[in-house]
């Protein structure tokens, strides 16, 4: 990227306003491998207290041979629904939604910081977000057009969001 962005990346750091912010990562699947827990810890950590990153894990329904998956899927909606912290925004992950560059993320980060609202990302299960989700939402995001394992989405957000920051603030992490 050129001159352009770095410009616009220093507008967005002079917009920012101190103010501290939590984001709510509410994802379906309480029993996840190491791999996942670590690599989501490693990133988490290195957001600073002014942009916490804090997992909500929410237990996914008992699948079966002759489970209902449409009333499953329902059901952890209802559940991550029901965990959203009041007046905050709702994102939800979706392959429906827009795709965001890291700059463009940045600046959606940057935007939350100024709106002074908490964001409520919301992951779905393995078989995906009820639709009662999307609706709620404020914003739709689509981390990829590739289908990704439900685990991974929680370590890919948790390290964008630490890109998304470190670009903000002119650290190094982020190379462009």
């Amino acid at each position: 990227m050129g001159g352009g962005y770095r410009q616009n990346a220093e507008t967005l750091r002079r917009q920012l306003v101190a103010v501290p912010m939590k984001i709510h990562l509410l994802a379906i699947g309480a029993r996840m491998p190491d791999w996942v827990k670590t690599g989501y810890a490693e990133y988490a950590a290195r957001l600073p207290r002014e942009c916490a990153l804090t997992l909500f894990e929410i237990p996914a329904g008992k699948r079966g041979p002759n489970a209902d998956l449409a009333r499953l899927v329902r059901a952890e909606g209802e559940r991550l629904l029901a965990a959203v912290s009041p007046g905050s925004r709702l994102i939800a992950l979706d392959e429906r939604g827009p795709q965001w560059s890291t700059a463009e993320l940045a600046e959606q980060l940057a935007g939350w910081l100024r709106e002074g609202r908490d964001p409520s990302l919301l992951i779905g299960g393995p078989d995906g977000l009820d639709p009662a989700c999307r609706t709620r939402a404020d914003q739709l995001w689509s981390l990829s057009r590739l289908t990704l394992p439900h685990p991974l989405v929680r370590v890919v957000v948790a390290e964008q969001m630490y890109r998304a920051w470190s670009l903000l603030h002119n650290h190094p992490y982020h190379r462009a």
